[in-house]
C-alpha cells in the first residue's frame, strides 16, 4: 500500500511539472507559434537580416556611434539629409557608402546608390515589414505571458515564449531573459516600449539575441547607458540614448536615432 501511495505522489508531481511547463511560456508551446521570425539570410542584402540597421525615413547619429553591421535606408533617397551625420565617403553612383562609424567589411546603403542597391533595399524593407506582420500575428503562449506586470517589467525573468501586451511597456530595472540557445522570445507591444537609463537586458542559460524579437507598434526609446538585446521590429521610430548599446538589429518603419550608440548585429 505504501508503494502505491508513493507511486501516486510521484505521478501527481510529474503531472504538476507538465502543467507548469505547458503554461509558463516554454519555447515549444503553441504548435510552432513561438518559432523564430524569418528575416531572410544574414548575408543577403535583399533580406532584412542583411542589415544591423534598416529604416525607411532616416538614420541619424550623434558621433561617434559604432555599428558592426550594414546600414540600409530606403525608400528615402535624400542621403544628404537623412544620413548626414554619418560622415559618408563615396558617391551615390557607387553601390554603397563607407563611414568611419561602420567598420569594414560593412557599408552604408541608400536607395540613391547604384544598382543593385535600390532593388536590394526594396526587397529588404518588404522582408522587414513581413517580419513585423509575422510577429504581430503570433498568439500569446498562455495567460501567464499576457500583459505581464501590467506593462511594467520590474526585476523580472522571462522564460521563452510569445508575450503580448495591449498597452505601453516600461522596463524600469534590469530585465533577464532565461533560456537555451535554441529558445525563442517574441514580445509583442501594442503601445510604446521604454527602458530606463543605465539598465540592462540580461541573457542567461545560453539565450541568444538573434532569437529575441521585440514587435512594437509605438515608438521605442532606450535610455542612456542602457544595454539592450534582441531584434527590434518597430512600426515607428527607434531611439537609443547617449552611450546605449544593443546586441541585435534595429529595423524601423520610420527613423532610427542614435547618440554615441554601439550596435552589434548577432
Amino acid at each position: 500500500m505504501r508503494k502505491l501511495l508513493n507511486n501516486g505522489k510521484w505521478l501527481m508531481a510529474l503531472l504538476l511539472v507538465v502543467f507548469v511547463t505547458g503554461c509558463g511560456g516554454g519555447g515549444g508551446g503553441g504548435g510552432g507559434n513561438s518559432g523564430p521570425v524569418s528575416l531572410g539570410t544574414a548575408g543577403d542584402l535583399a533580406a532584412a537580416a542583411g542589415y544591423a540597421i534598416l529604416a525607411k525615413t532616416a538614420i541619424t547619429t550623434v558621433p561617434s556611434s559604432v555599428v558592426t553591421g550594414n546600414i540600409g535606408l530606403s525608400p528615402n533617397e535624400d542621403f544628404g539629409a537623412a544620413l548626414s551625420t554619418w560622415s559618408l565617403t563615396g558617391v551615390a553612383t557607387d553601390p554603397y557608402f563607407d563611414s568611419a562609424q561602420v567598420p569594414a567589411p560593412f557599408h552604408v546603403y541608400n536607395a540613391a546608390n547604384a544598382v543593385p542597391t535600390p532593388s536590394n533595399l526594396t526587397a529588404a524593407v518588404l522582408k522587414m515589414e513581413a517580419a513585423y506582420s509575422d510577429a504581430a500575428g503570433r498568439t500569446a503562449t498562455s495567460a501567464f505571458t499576457t500583459n505581464v506586470g501590467g506593462g511594467t517589467l520590474t526585476s523580472l525573468t522571462l522564460t521563452p515564449g510569445v508575450y503580448e501586451w495591449g498597452s505601453n511597456v516600461t522596463i524600469p530595472t534590469d530585465l533577464t531573459l532565461s533560456g537555451s540557445a535554441t529558445d525563442v522570445w517574441i514580445l509583442k507591444v501594442a503601445g510604446t516600449l521604454t527602458m530606463a537609463a543605465a539598465k540592462n537586458v540580461i541573457l542567461s542559460g545560453g539565450a541568444l539575441p538573434e532569437n529575441i524579437f521585440w514587435q512594437v507598434s509605438g515608438a521605442v526609446t532606450i535610455g542612456a547607458n542602457t544595454h539592450f538585446e534582441g531584434i527590434i521590429l518597430g512600426k515607428t521610430s527607434i531611439t537609443f540614448g547617449h552611450l546605449a548599446s544593443i546586441n541585435g538589429r534595429l529595423l524601423a518603419q520610420s527613423a532610427v536615432i542614435l547618440d554615441a550608440t554601439t550596435v552589434t548585429q548577432p
